[in-house]
């Protein structure tokens, strides 16, 4: 406990960092009409971009436009920072394109900033938080290093890569977050005194070296899509690419000095004990795990407009400086390479998330969230579809409302928590797509559809928003209805681009829908043929129309998974249950379900180790317990 405290002031809601988790935790309480304090060991690095100065990319994009549609900020602030812009994956179904942008990183950092500084009924301090009090197995409120007691009902933890942060270059470690930013120790031993499971991460981040010792003429140059779409359905200027991005390649040279000096690596040292992404793995990992490949990319990437620093993904390490140096400066374009910024790796302290509801709230303690890295994640995507949820969640407890949660079937924001608290996590989880058996439906383009009404529901989408959303569903169904009716007649024009497309000509009428569903047909085809083509849709809306005419079938089939599913979310397991007391379950089953406490058999049959067979002694168990239950009642 601290010594010689002192009261400050009391609020609904304390959010414990001000990084992605935070910043949505903290507005989305404060939307929702709860006095909210968002404390930061830097008021400075509010929204800092600490590792690779972008937003977005396969799923994470996904996450962003579904955080925007229930009323977030990451896909405005993002939209207004966009130096690059990408779709990634146009070569493959549309399930997979994921919108990544370059940020500028700084410009970033002040947008967030100024968004906080904004909100009313939000306060942002400047202050390192040491201690979380509970009474009565509830939170009441947090301590300050300074020994203030802020009083709090609800209190969320989203303490980023800084909750007994440890930075490793070489044999040199130290205590640190991110940008020399201190690291937040004391806060750790008071959750471990309050029974919260921690365990220890580990991520990396790689070298930011200075553009003009980089000779671009030995690069893939990497431009930006032609016609950029927005993260945010609410931005209504025109994004621009303002800068290029390059590909650089290692090489066997470059693989030689990384295993010469393996011995020099705390990673094989066994100095760092934190476990790593396995996704995201460092360079050292990359040449030792896969000592075929005989190269790997490096993306170049400019950290802003207005810095002449460049950032080097696919590129982490903790090898020592010197190393460093030698091994960066045998890739081609990286002769004269001069690094501004030394790679690093970084422990942290996480909680377990099978100890948090899907409401991310801890099942131990009382009004007590997590969010983000804290939750095991990795990713700036994930800490923010987290920390709106947090953010609502607390809000809607001090206001004695309805818990908030998303299924599977909504969202991947839905999938994330459902992944984290369910099945756990053995390293920092990334968001893929392929995380999801509902990814055709759960696309980028229609996150406002699936999730809008919900924000508004809520109570975070404003009129303006929700006027927007309104608008484009009334000219995406009306144009959708028309396309079946809409008949092109035939002409030696369509007969040439059906060939062109290796399909037979047509000799009748033909419905607008009918050719759309042909292989290789797009709007853009029909463009000159289609006369009553409206001409006030964007592209973006063209697009979305196009995927839901050709995967008609498909999406049908996925809504009917989807279906099925509900009645398994919608046969709820009481808490507390003795599982042991269930007759026909396994010892694994019984383990591992009393570990989860899951709160549906939907939930339960997503449990790693539980199998169909536990799911049907559960299902039959549960209609037995109903039906008992009514006979008492009678």
């Amino acid at each position: 406990m601290v010594k010689n405290t002192f009261v400050m002031q009391n609020y609904d809601v304390v959010v414990i960092g001000a990084g992605h988790a935070g910043i949505e935790a903290a507005l989305a309480s404060a939307r929702l009409g709860a006095k909210t304090a968002i404390f930061t060991l830097s008021i400075d690095a509010v929204g800092n971009l600490p590792c690779n100065p972008s937003i977005g990319g396969t799923a994470k994009g996904h996450l962003v436009m579904e955080v925007d549609a229930l009323g977030g900020e990451i896909g405005k602030a993002a939209d207004a920072t966009t130096i690059q812009s990408r779709v990634l994956n146009k070569t493959k179904g549309p399930a997979v394109h994921s919108l990544r942008v370059q940020s500028d990183r700084r410009l970033y950092t002040l947008y967030m900033k100024q968004a906080l500084e904004k909100q009313e009924n939000l306060d942002i301090i400047q202050s390192e938080i040491v201690a979380v009090s509970i009474k009565k197995e509830r939170v009441n409120g947090v301590y300050s290093r300074l020994g203030g007691f802020y009083g709090a009902k609800c209190v969320v933890i989203a303490t980023g890569t800084y909750l007994g942060g440890k930075i490793h270059i070489g044999d040199c470690n130290y205590h640190s977050g991110p940008d020399n930013i201190a690291a937040a120790v004391m806060l750790t031993e008071n959750l471990c005194r309050l029974g919260i499971p921690i365990r220890r991460f580990k991520t990396g981040t790689p070298a930011r070296v200075h553009r003009r010792s980089i000779d671009f003429c030995m690069l893939e140059r990497q431009g930006g899509d032609e016609e950029p779409i927005k993260f945010s359905f609410m931005t209504d200027y025109k994004i621009e690419n303002l800068v290029d991005c390059y590909i650089a390649y290692t090489n066997e040279d470059t693989h030689k000095v990384i295993r010469d000096n393996l011995d020099r690596s705390p990673l094989y040292g066994g100095v760092i004990e934190g476990i790593g992404a396995r996704y995201c793995p460092s360079i050292e990992d990359k040449v030792v795990r896969f000592p075929n490949r005989n190269r790997h990319q490096i993306f170049v990437e400019p950290c802003g407009v207005k810095t002449d620093e460049m950032y080097l993904q696919g590129m982490s390490s903790s090898l020592p400086l010197d190393v460093q140096l030698k091994m960066y400066r045998t890739i081609k374009g990286f002769e004269k390479v001069e690094i501004m910024r030394p790679a690093y790796a970084i422990e942290y302290d996480c909680c377990d998330p099978l100890t948090l509801y899907p409401t991310l709230e801890s099942k131990s303690i009382g009004g007590l969230f997590g969010a983000g890295q804290f939750c095991g994640s990795s990713g700036y995507e994930e800490a923010a579809a987290q920390g709106i949820v947090a953010g609502i969640n607390a809000a809607r407890k001090v206001l004695k409302k309805d818990e908030f949660t998303l299924e599977r079937s909504s969202s991947y924001i839905g999938t994330l928590i459902d992944d984290l608290v369910t099945k756990g996590v053995q390293d920092p989880y990334r968001m893929m797509t392929s995380r999801s058996e509902f990814r055709l439906i759960l696309r980028q383009d229609n996150a406002d559809r699936r999730l809008c009404e919900t924000g508004r529901k809520l109570g975070l989408v404003d009129d303006t928003r929700y006027k927007r959303y309104l608008k484009r569903k009334q000219i995406i169904e009306k144009e959708m209805l028309r396309v079946k009716t809409a008949t092109i007649p035939p002409s030696p024009a369509l007969n040439v681009v059906l060939l062109k497309n290796g399909l037979d000509p047509v000799h009748t009428g033909i419905t607008v829908e009918q050719l759309l569903k042909r292989p290789g047909i797009s709007y853009a085809d029909l463009m000159e043929l289609d006369s009553g083509r409206p001409e006030i849709i964007d592209k973006e809306i063209y697009d979305r129309l196009e995927v839901e005419i050709k995967y008609e079938g498909y999406i049908a089939r996925q809504t009917a998974q989807i279906e099925k599913q509900k009645k398994l979310e919608n046969m709820p397991l009481p808490e507390p249950l003795d599982y042991g007391l269930v007759l026909g379950l396994r010892l694994e089953a019984v383990e591992k379900l009393g570990k989860v406490r899951p709160r549906s058999i939907g939930q339960a049959s997503r449990i790693s180790g539980v199998n169909p067979a536990d799911i049907a002694v559960l299902t039959i168990w549960l209609k037995k317990h109903k039906y008992e239950k009514r006979s008492n009642e009678e």
